[in-house]
């Protein structure tokens, strides 16, 4: 019995092993070289969302940035950031991003979400704040942990 133990825990660290050999190479074939920050916002976050934006301007123009729809309309109108927008998130936006999560195509997610509301796309979100979680990709759910993670990409948002 040990022994098929060891050979599942043997494939299961070779196929962690590929995936993230992987992974490294679809993050280095990034667009132009530059960190993939996505931008979500519940309705209630918005404003918080723009704030952030505004304070981190400078920095968040470093970066290639992609956002769900009405959230990426907004930081860009309110900041003039070049923004690459999906769907609006109850029309398939979180599943989108959670796609180029996986693609190795985002390196980051600010998604600031409204807690106190219910959501008829929860299972989308969960599935996106698990995907991040699965693939090791920063997920701040607030203005202070995304000042983090924006600190964290170091002089440069070369990957």
């Amino acid at each position: 019995m040990w022994g098929n133990l060891t050979q599942l825990e043997t494939a299961a660290e070779h196929d962690i092993q590929v995936r993230n050999e992987t992974r490294n190479r679809q993050l280095v074939q990034s667009s132009n070289g530059m960190a993939t920050i996505a931008l979500i916002a519940h309705d209630g976050k918005k404003v918080e969302m723009v704030e952030f934006a505004k304070k981190h301007r400078d920095r968040l123009a470093q970066f290639d940035l992609i956002a769900t729809g009405s959230t990426g309309r907004i930081v860009s109108i309110s900041t003039g950031l070049e923004i690459q927008t999906l769907r609006h998130g109850p029309g398939g936006g979180d599943v989108q991003i959670a796609s180029q999560v996986l693609e190795g195509h985002v390196h980051a997610v600010f998604f600031f979400v409204e807690p106190m509301e219910a959501h008829p796309h929860d299972p989308d979100i969960q599935t996106l704040m698990r995907i991040c979680n699965i693939e090791n990709v920063p997920l701040a759910t607030n203005p202070a942990t995304a000042d983090l993670v924006v600190r964290g990409f170091g002089e440069t948002a070369q990957i």
